[in-house]
């Protein structure tokens, strides 16, 4: 019998299943929550208790480092069939820990629940559910339900980031985390719960004992040169990425954009998000991931350096976050598939894991980095070109992993 047989006679859930609706509905309640929430939080935190932004964004810090030690273990934990816990469990703890944010009254609590937030979004955002999908599916049928995850994720910033700040305005920031928190108890985890049925995953196929490798997936990942050349692309890009979040507002006024034209073009980005995975999944369903990969990543610095010297004009900025929105919402896309086309199809989960480590940490450090590159140069020209020179990097790490990859091992 074929080895692929089972895969391929297994038909891939699609944007409309209910297994793909209750994921995606936990994905959009996670990270408006538990990712978009923090600087509105620490904003009023701020305002009522006097803490400084380095003490608040520390615990951001801390928090996102420890989620990257912890892909790699729910990841694995997902891959043996675990992934309902994880992502269940992992949206109830998260439930639990913005009750304790609630409370805060010391340091020591704000972080400790921040750090826990942190741990839970490696069991809850895109990775885990990425590899759920992958587990339900089998890697090579899991695009479709990859691709509709990311329509849900694109919306969580547009639906959380207002009704955040009109929970803060009515009823303060210390209901509105007892608010956060109900919604992962009572909408993630039980979505997560309902959705994820392990005895429904599509088996891997029977492998003679003699002929299994004798090094682990994750082994034999780390061995092959694309591997590492895709995690020096997306450790980059986590890094332009979040650095640029946090900095796109200050950078855009220091360069002469009023506030109006900035708030317009930041809303902007996100509805084009989910306008380029809407394109993907239509006109390109079925475009190899290194092909796709290959021509946005060529995007970013480009819309980068024209943001270098564009005229401080509203349709100026608007269309570059036309461009950077619809870019970004792909590559989300590429993030989730680059690893059964081009390194293994094996071990979903734990390879994506080890791979999302470097990028975790790099995410977590950027905005601390490229505000020290603020104050030691005093002007956004510097960041703005160290965000260049990531996107840079972004691209020459996914054209070499393109080039060099051989096809994905079974």
């Amino acid at each position: 019998m074929d080895a692929a047989a089972p895969e391929a006679r297994h038909r891939p859930p699609d944007g409309r299943s209910p297994f793909i609706i209750g994921l995606g509905v936990a994905q959009l309640c996670s990270w408006g929550s538990l990712y978009y929430s923090f600087p509105q939080i620490a904003q009023a935190m701020s305002v009522e208790l006097g803490w400084s932004k380095a003490e608040l964004y520390g615990a951001a810090t801390l928090g996102l480092a420890l989620a990257g030690l912890a892909a790699y273990p729910a990841g694995l934990a997902i891959d043996r069939g675990h992934g309902r816990p994880v992502m269940a469990g992992g949206s109830a703890l998260a439930g639990l820990l913005f009750l304790l944010w609630s409370q805060a009254g010391s340091l020591m609590l704000f972080y400790a629940a921040v750090a826990g937030l942190g741990v839970v979004q490696a069991a809850t955002l895109y990775e885990p559910a990425f590899a759920v999908v992958a587990r339900r599916a089998g890697p090579l049928n899991a695009r479709p339900g990859i691709t509709a995850l990311t329509l849900w994720g694109g919306f969580a910033s547009t639906v959380f980031i207002p009704l955040i700040q009109f929970l803060i305005e009515a009823v303060g920031w210390r209901d509105t985390l007892l608010v956060l928190g109900a919604v992962n108890v009572l909408v993630c985890a039980s979505a997560n719960y309902l959705a994820i049925d392990p005895s429904r995953d599509a088996l891997p196929p029977r492998v003679p004992d003699d002929a299994l490798p004798r090094r682990s997936p994750v082994a034999q990942a780390l061995r092959q040169p694309a591997f590492w050349a895709l995690a020096l692309a997306f450790t980059a890009y986590s890094a332009m990425f979040s650095g640029f979040t946090f900095h796109v507002y200050p950078l855009l006024v220091e360069r002469g954009f009023d506030i109006a034209s900035v708030v317009g073009a930041l809303a902007i980005i996100g509805p084009a998000q989910v306008a380029g995975r809407v394109v993907v999944s239509v006109f390109a369903p079925r475009a190899p991931v290194r092909a796709v990969g290959a021509v946005i990543v060529a995007v970013f610095p480009l819309a980068f350096l024209a943001l270098e010297f564009m005229p401080p004009h509203f349709e100026w900025v608007a269309l570059f976050a036309v461009g950077y929105g619809a870019v970004n919402g792909i590559i989300t896309i590429v993030r989730g598939l680059a690893v059964p086309e081009l390194i293994t199809r094996r071990a979903y989960g734990a390879v994506n894991g080890v791979l999302s480590l470097p990028a975790t940490f790099s995410r977590a450090l950027a905005p601390a980095g490229l505000a020290a590159l603020w104050t030691a140069t005093g002007s956004y020209d510097a960041v703005l070109f160290a965000i260049i020179a990531l996107a840079l990097v972004l691209a020459l790490g996914f054209w070499t992993a393109a080039l060099v990859a051989r096809p994905a091992e079974d």
